[in-house]
């Protein structure tokens, strides 16, 4: 159902490309969006790798929360791990793309749940996030992936 890499000499290893979706603050969502477009928003996230989930937050209404409405099908990226080889010009770059079904969470201590481990990632203190959550959580909607595939490849920027 989902193609391969198709340079397998650029393919990380399952557990590379977690590691770097774990470790990684940003990614880009890609969802369909109005008139047939595609739709492609910058996002922090989490990621659990024991229920192979993705989650992230946004508001409750507009085009992200439409799209994902009309059709659940999704693509994230993220992408880093710049390190140097051999030639200094030419780094060597990390990158995972994941499919999946992106949903919105029910508001109930579960999403809860998410949201302060979530903000534990971005947020200095535990202070901070409670009080962050307090003042402003009612109005965040939390959303996951149900990860269905995910493939990494490294390539070099030349």
């Amino acid at each position: 159902m989902f193609r391969t890499i198709r340079k397998k000499k650029n393919e990380i290893s399952a557990d590379m490309a977690i590691a770097l979706l774990q470790s990684s603050r940003r990614g880009v969502l890609a969802v369909n969006g109005d008139d047939g477009y595609p739709y492609a928003i910058p996002i922090n996230y989490i990621y659990d790798d024991n229920a192979k989930k993705i989650y992230f937050h946004g508001a409750r209404v507009g085009h992200k929360v439409d799209a994902l409405r009309a059709c659940d099908k999704v693509c994230f990226t993220v992408y880093g791990n710049e390190t140097i080889k051999e030639e200094d010009w030419a780094p060597f770059v990390q990158s995972v793309v994941v499919f999946g079904r992106c949903h919105l969470m029910k508001a109930d201590p579960e999403a809860v749940k998410r949201l302060k481990q979530f903000a534990m990632k971005y947020y200095p203190s535990e202070q901070l996030v409670d009080e962050e959550i307090a003042h402003a959580g009612k109005a965040v909607q939390i959303f996951e992936i149900e990860v269905e595939h995910l493939s990494g490849k490294e390539i070099q920027e030349r």
